[in-house]
């Protein structure tokens, strides 16, 4: 299945959204992919060679941070985080959709909070000189992907309340409308 960067916003934020989409996209693939090929290739190299790969642990711990926070914006983009929503089904449309803009801007300013004192922490860390034992890369280098990731959301976040603020009915994300599959309605 092909996604689509496409986005439903207009001009400029439609960019920035299609922008992110691409990015998101590509660091999950490229990240999965090399951690599968870095984890087989040491199997490999255990197995039929005799020796591991003395970097494949420092390598794919590098990858799954990439990995889980472009997954965060990524699942912000599909609207895919756990929603605490008793309270929100109950309430009529109109409401609905003030609290889906107010709980998107208020995620999206503590997802750019997270990534000032993201950008902060690598400063202490590069400051610091430590370097990775194996790869002898400088530690504050792979966490660059935490405030990326961090910003990414903010912004995807921040995107689903000017869709709300633009668009009629409720988003869940820039693409996502609110509603229920057959399988999942509410019982009351």
């Amino acid at each position: 299945m092909q996604q689509s960067h496409e986005s439903a916003l207009p001009g400029f934020l439609g960019v920035i959204d299609s922008a992110i989409s691409r990015i998101e996209s590509f660091l999950l693939a490229a990240g999965v992919l090399l951690m599968a090929a870095n984890t087989v290739a040491n199997v490999v190299g255990r197995f039929v060679l005799g020796n591991s790969i003395f970097f494949t642990e420092e390598l794919n711990r590098i990858l799954i941070i990439l990995i889980t926070f472009a997954g965060i914006s990524y699942a912000a983009r599909n609207a895919r985080h756990i929603r605490m929503s008793a309270i929100y089904d109950l309430l009529p449309p109109h409401l609905r959709k003030v609290m889906v803009v107010v709980i998107s801007v208020v995620t999206a300013g503590f997802m750019f909070l997270l990534c000032f004192y993201a950008v902060k922490y690598i400063g202490s860390q590069a400051s610091r000189g430590r370097v990775l034992p194996a790869l002898q890369i400088p530690v504050w280098i792979i966490l660059v992907w935490v405030p990326a990731g961090f910003f990414m959301t903010g912004a995807q976040y921040l995107l689903t309340a000017v869709r709300n603020l633009t668009s009629p009915g409720i988003y869940l994300s820039t693409h996502v409308q609110e509603g229920y599959e057959s399988t999942e309605e509410i019982e009351i």
